[in-house]
């Protein structure tokens, strides 16, 4: 078996990975010419895939890159892993999906299968997408090719995460495309969970991403109600989540990073407007998690008036680019939103990440492109007026900013059990 997987960043990469251990032949394509030369050389992009586990698949010829579509031809299946943001007005952008389709078109083949993993709204696959494969092709879905949605479930800086152990979910177009799509899969995934159609695998993909985001804005909401009583919201997190039964421990933050959970819901706030639905629930959760970064920055300020400094002018060094802890992912990061509103009220901003030691490009931060990340050492960090945590990476000292901070704020709990002077921290 031979598949063909489009789009090697942080899903599709794993992914095709993954597939050649079981031994599949795996072509990955991108359109990229970097990343593919890259990873033909057996050099990893990816902070948490090792640049070995490459190299053996290259060398069991299991794995090669390109940049040339026309190869589709001689593969059996095509799995599509490419980004789906939100455009300026917050409304989904499948341009990506749809540009992969047409590539895609051309070369496909009688009997093949046609996988969308992308994260989107219900009815793209079997609307969107198979309008372009069947424009570009003369085939019909169903008939002469399957088609089919399963889902991604990464979980990047969690080392006890595997994708041979991930459930995986899969709709068709078709019962037939479901079984063909199930069959490609069952060479690399364990457990395999099909479902009705590719609406309802896409509905699933929408429904695990809204959950967490209507929970991180419940307790982001919690914390500011919790703080003005003089309530620490992190202990009564930590008290709840002893209960057995009936409760699941989320945590607060300074807004919402990543790619799925800060964009996904609104896939399906817009898509219900054509069925004249309104998502409550989701859009207020959005309010909330969104205006995350505005009240961190209200608390940096009040940690400086403490120390009879005004924000304008102000050295503040955040900790933390990548947008969950343990990872190189910048994607959505509420990081840079910090900068920004920092930097607009007049403060010199600075970061330190471990994980990105220099900003690269971004589609909407291209104003930070080629920062570097400070150096952590204490006359890097004493330079500064405030230090505030963003991204509690477990590599970094925590004790050694203790020492060398003169003022923190932290987003993240990090310096709880740390040794740290009266006032020096402040929760937010």
């Amino acid at each position: 078996m031979k598949v063909a997987i489009v789009g090697l960043g942080y899903v599709g990469l794993p992914l095709s990975l993954q597939f050649s251990r079981s031994g599949v032949e795996v072509l990955g394509l991108d359109i990229d010419p970097v990343k593919v030369d890259s990873l033909n050389r057996g050099k990893s992009y990816i902070k948490h895939i090792q640049s070995e586990t490459i190299r053996a698949q290259l060398t069991a010829k299991g794995f090669s890159a390109s940049t040339d579509f026309k190869k589709i031809r001689t593969v059996e299946a095509v799995i599509i892993c490419v980004p789906t943001p939100l455009n300026k007005n917050r409304e989904p952008d499948i341009s990506y999906i749809i540009k992969t389709g047409d590539a895609i078109a051309p070369h496909l083949q009688k009997g093949m299968v046609v996988v969308l993993e992308s994260t989107t709204y219900p009815g793209t696959t079997d609307e969107d997408l198979r309008a372009v494969l069947e424009a570009g092709s003369g085939l019909k879905a169903g008939k002469d090719f399957h088609l089919a949605f399963s889902p991604e479930r990464e979980d990047p800086g969690n080392p006890d995460s595997r994708v041979a152990l991930i459930p995986k979910v899969v709709g068709g177009y078709t019962a037939a495309c479901r079984d063909k799509a199930i069959a490609i899969y069952s060479r690399a995934i364990k457990t395999i969970v099909p479902v009705s159609s590719c609406r309802a695998a896409e509905a699933t993909k929408l429904l695990e991403n809204i959950f967490r985001g209507v929970n991180i804005a419940l307790v982001n909401e919690l914390k500011v109600v919790y703080a003005a009583m003089g309530i620490d919201v992190w202990e009564v997190i930590d008290a709840a989540r002893t209960k057995p039964f009936g409760y699941m421990a989320f945590y607060p933050g300074p807004g919402l990073g990543g790619h799925c959970i800060p964009i996904d819901p609104f896939y399906l706030t817009w898509k219900a407007r054509e069925y004249g639905q309104t998502t409550r629930f989701i859009e207020l959760a959005g309010e909330i998690n969104t205006a995350m970064p505005e009240l961190v920055v209200h608390r940096v300020m009040e940690a400086l008036n403490a120390r009879k400094k005004a924000v304008n002018d102000s050295h503040v060094l955040i900790v933390g680019l990548a947008y969950k802890a343990d990872v190189d992912d910048m994607r959505e990061s509420p990081t840079f939103k910090l900068l920004e509103l920092l930097k607009a009220r007049g403060a010199h901003v600075a970061y330190y990440d471990p994980y990105v030691p220099v900003i690269g490009p971004t589609r909407e931060h291209a104003e930070w492109k080629g920062e570097k990340s400070v150096k952590w050492n204490r006359k890097s960090i004493a330079g500064f007026d405030l230090v505030l945590i963003a991204t509690a990476h477990k590599s970094v000292n925590y004790q050694q900013l203790a020492e060398w901070a003169d003022l923190i704020v932290d987003t993240r709990n990090a310096m709880a059990g740390v040794k740290t002077k009266p006032g020096q921290v402040w929760k937010a």
